[in-house]
């Protein structure tokens, strides 16, 4: 269980600080939206530890979590750029997310998974340059599987891919969220995320967090 409780922040210039209060369980997609500004990227910031709360606590599976530094943080992140390297090939992609001091062996073994598990494992060797934005969120969605960290999330994922494209990302992503048990926050302006992921969806208005009707 991830809990989101009671947390406030608010920058130098709010009259009124954000406060937010959110659960979901393992294996629950949450879709977030709400209009420009409204605060749901320093929600996410909040949770990966880029922004620190000044009240209230993060909670998952009953450790507070609030204190720890980003890199400390069972979170990994995917935005609607994939922040890859466009220079290297999939597989030295893919490497970086794992521990420098990790076997050739045991690197390629684990690469290559992550890929099969996302359709990509006949362009491990291939330059992040030459791969369609559909391609590339997979590959950032297969270095999520090496890292595997509990929490989930992700701000317009899918926004930069054509539908179809998007499509599949979407059922790729709930596949996974359920077998690995990922507390999966997404920030999104396209309602067909709701539907085709299952979600339950929240708007961000007024600095507070309303959950939707079923």
């Amino acid at each position: 269980m991830l809990k989101i409780d009671n947390i406030e922040f608010s920058y130098p210039e709010q009259t009124s600080p954000f406060c937010f209060n959110l659960e979901l369980k393992a294996g629950e997609i949450i879709l977030i939206s709400g209009i420009s500004g409204a605060g749901k990227s320093t929600l996410l910031d909040l949770i990966a530890g880029f922004l620190d709360i000044e009240k209230g606590s993060i909670i998952l599976d009953g450790f507070d979590i609030s204190s720890l530094k980003p890199q400390q943080r069972p979170v990994s992140i995917l935005l609607q750029s994939d922040n890859l390297f466009e220079h290297l090939s999939v597989r030295k992609n893919l490497a970086l997310a794992l521990p420098a001091k990790t076997s050739a062996i045991l690197l390629n073994e684990k690469v290559k998974q992550s890929l099969a598990e996302v359709g990509l494992q006949d362009f491990i060797d291939k330059k992040v340059a030459f791969l369609s934005g559909g391609q590339k969120q997979r590959v950032a969605l297969a270095r999520t599987l090496l890292l595997n960290r509990k929490i989930l999330l992700l701000d317009e994922p899918f926004s930069a891919l054509d539908e179809k494209a998007a499509n599949a990302m979407r059922e790729l992503l709930k596949k996974l969220v359920k077998e690995y048990s990922w507390h999966t926050i997404i920030v999104s302006h396209n309602l067909t995320d709701i539907k085709n992921l299952n979600a339950s969806h929240y708007i961000l208005a007024n600095n507070q967090l309303t959950k939707t009707a079923s």
